[in-house]
């Protein structure tokens, strides 16, 4: 196995662990692990940045006392710790939080999909994040002029989709807690705070 290092290669016997990612170059991009082996993903672009941003602003208006959400956490997914996934958000009980990475299963993972991302977000990290127990996982694809999202919800071991919506449509969930969205808003110039939950309820 190896390492990247200053620009460089070092060799390195085994499978590498968390501790070889102080390694990585801090070049924007995202150095994950997968059963000790490296997974490079590219600086995200700014149409994936503001996704983020907006739903982590949104989230945490919403989010009850007892929930945390959390922009890019490292997470842990086994003992070894040769298994490490950086999430674009996720939504964790306040009470299972941990430093440096976390090692519980978030509530909700939440995954920006980028045109290099597409087979790991809706195949790879569907697998690997309900193997390792997350109840919720949505896969956001930004789109100027239709972006979309989908929710999987963990069934008997494996996700299953639930709901979906697209450019104006409002999604609609009640977990981890109860949250409407615009996914045209996550990316669309404009008032976004005021229109991404959508058209206020009438009783």
């Amino acid at each position: 196995m190896a390492v990247v290092a200053s620009g460089r290669t070092v060799p390195k016997p085994g499978p590498l662990t968390v501790d070889d990612l102080q390694h990585t170059p801090d070049d924007g991009r995202r150095y994950e692990l997968v059963d000790g082996r490296l997974d490079v993903a590219p600086a995200p672009v700014f149409l994936h940045s503001r996704v983020e941003s907006r739903l982590a602003i949104h989230l945490g208006v919403l989010a009850p006392d007892e929930c945390e959400v959390v922009t890019s956490p490292g997470i842990n997914f086994n003992s070894d710790r040769s298994h490490h996934r950086i999430p674009d958000l996720v939504v964790i009980r306040a009470e299972d939080e941990e430093s440096p990475y976390l090692t519980r299963p978030p509530l909700l993972a939440v995954e920006v999909v980028s045109p290099e991302s597409v087979f790991r977000d809706h195949h790879t990290k569907r697998r690997e994040y309900a193997e390792f127990g997350i109840p919720s996982y949505w896969v956001i694809t930004p789109d100027r002029d239709k972006s979309s999202i989908i929710e999987l919800r963990l069934e008997d071991g494996e996700y299953a989709e639930v709901s979906a919506a697209f450019g104006e449509e409002v999604f609609e969930t009640d977990a981890p807690f109860p949250v409407r969205i615009v996914p045209q808003w996550l990316t669309a110039p404009g008032d976004w705070r005021a229109c991404i939950g959508g058209p206020e309820e009438t009783a």
